[in-house]
């Protein structure tokens, strides 16, 4: 045991470790990425698939016939069925599909949520076809096959896109699930506690983000063209604390609730936006709606909502997710869909780059094992991550001098300093020591001190969080209602 132990240390040192406890810039894939050529115009496969809408069955084909074709950067799996039992699918594309390469990030896209907005569930169809054609011959995708695991669920709510009408640029038919349930407010939410009953479709994508650190996600939408990112929410007004009235007009006035990592998701939401052939413009879609400056917008300040999708995977799961608003109409008709693609080609691709920006490393114990579900959290940021069972860890973060607080039961905590440059990932391995031996305490004798342990995840304490009121009665109804009329026409 000793001896493999010992082994599976030098293995994980000589591959991974340069001087653990310490900070180091590396010359990795950052540096490859920053002197690689753009991604090449796609040229579509016409055999396997049309710039058509697909159903359930013919996205089913395409996705099976595309593993077994390409069966070494590809893999298939289901991470559970719909309410109508249709299997939702993910698709791994990567040099290393199967499974999980130690020091290779996980980061996935998620489209059609809302079911009648399938532009998104088409392009990761086409961003699936474009990665398995092009690695041999796009030294970009080559780069970011190699260096990550790239999950795509093209469709979130596959009942709800089977009832949608092509052609249909606003409501709501289709847009929640075969109950009835909108699902991008069906998630456990940070400030306001969410009693809508869990869905099959939701729950699915709760068991899945827990058991896959993912880095970096998207969510593609339709109804606006904005990159919008957390929170979604808000708490609840200092002013509006007695009337639902009140709390009704709030809603809706533009007050921004930001993260800790508020200048991580400025920057993800700007990558996308001004790769994208429009959305930097920030030109409304219609003369009604709002304009977005340099095509982004944080999303309580666009209208909050509770229960989505993109607060979940920050709060709970330390993931960087956005919600990309990729279409005026939310299902317009096919012949649209390749003027789409162009214009959301190069976003799709070099918004999953970013992955690889900020630090990453390894916890180890002394001995030079990995310590698993340690918790991290960069100063100042209160919203934590964790290691995995290798005992890696990610955190996207702009250029910066930076401290990082690290715990694991069963050991002394620690602080690291470290310095994040521009396209240069930097490599933080660090070690922990056990806790402290303090002799003849209890009965039994010798015994350990235990500090506190960490929580299993770091959550921000939000700025205010008392209830306004009981959300019951008529007030509360027009709010509900509003609220509804407002995402069915923006998204």
């Amino acid at each position: 045991m000793i001896l493999r132990k010992t082994l599976s240390s030098l293995v994980l040192m000589l591959l991974y470790g340069c001087h653990l406890h310490m900070a180091k810039t590396v010359m990795n894939g950052g540096d490859l990425e920053a002197a690689l050529p753009e991604p090449r115009a796609y040229i579509p496969d016409s055999q396997n698939l049309d710039f058509v809408y697909h159903d359930h069955e013919e996205l089913t084909r395409f996705l099976r016939a595309t593993s077994a074709r390409y069966p070494n950067l590809t893999a298939l799996y289901s991470i559970g069925k719909s309410t109508q039992g249709r299997d939702l699918w993910v698709m791994v594309v990567s040099s290393s599909p199967y499974e999980h390469m130690v020091g290779k990030p996980d980061v996935k896209y998620v489209g059609n949520i809302h079911g009648n907005e399938p532009v998104g569930r088409e392009m990761l169809l086409h961003l699936i076809q474009y990665f398995v054609s092009s690695y041999t011959t796009d030294q970009y995708v080559k780069w970011l096959l190699d260096n990550t695991r790239i999950h795509i669920l093209p469709t979130m709510n596959p009942d709800g896109y089977a009832v949608s009408k092509e052609g249909t640029c606003d409501g709501g038919q289709g847009r929640y699930n075969a109950r009835g349930f909108d699902l991008n407010r069906n998630f456990p939410d940070y400030f306001k506690q969410n009693n809508k009953r869990g869905q099959p479709e939701t729950d699915a994508v709760k068991d899945w983000i827990s058991k896959i650190q993912f880095v970096l996600s998207g969510s593609l939408h339709g109804g606006a063209l904005v990159a919008s990112y957390p929170y979604d929410n808000t708490p609840n007004s200092r002013i509006c604390r007695s009337s639902a009235l009140c709390a009704m007009f709030q809603t809706y006035s533009a007050a921004p609730s930001l993260t800790p990592d508020d200048d991580v998701f400025k920057h993800l939401s700007l990558v996308y936006a001004r790769n994208h052939a429009k959305m930097s413009r920030g030109v409304a879609c219609k003369s009604a709606t709002p304009a977005f400056e340099n095509g982004i917008t944080n999303g309580a300040a666009w209208y909050p909502l509770t229960g989505g999708m993109q607060d979940y995977n920050y709060v709970w799961y330390g993931c960087m997710e956005i919600t990309l608003e990729i279409s005026c109409c939310k299902y317009p008709p096919a012949y649209e869909l390749k003027k789409y693609w162009e214009d959301n080609q190069l976003s799709l691709i070099k918004f999953l780059a970013e992955a690889h920006r900020g630090v990453q490393g390894f916890v180890f114990d002394p001995a030079g094992m990995p310590i698993e579900r340690a918790s991290l959290k960069v100063k100042g940021r209160d919203v934590g991550f964790q290691t995995t069972k290798y005992g890696e860890f990610w955190r996207i973060l702009l250029p910066g001098y930076y401290k990082v607080e690290v715990f694991a039961e069963g050991y002394a905590p620690r602080e690291v300093e470290f310095v994040i440059v521009e396209q240069h990932p930097t490599l933080l391995n660090v070690t922990l020591q056990p806790s402290k031996r303090i002799e003849g305490i209890g009965a039994g004798g010798p015994s350990y001190y235990r500090p506190i342990p960490a929580p299993q995840h770091y959550r921000p304490v939000p700025p205010y969080v008392a209830s306004a009121s009981n959300d019951n009665g008529i007030f509360s109804t027009i709010s509900n209602g509003l609220n509804s009329l407002y995402s069915n026409i923006f998204g």
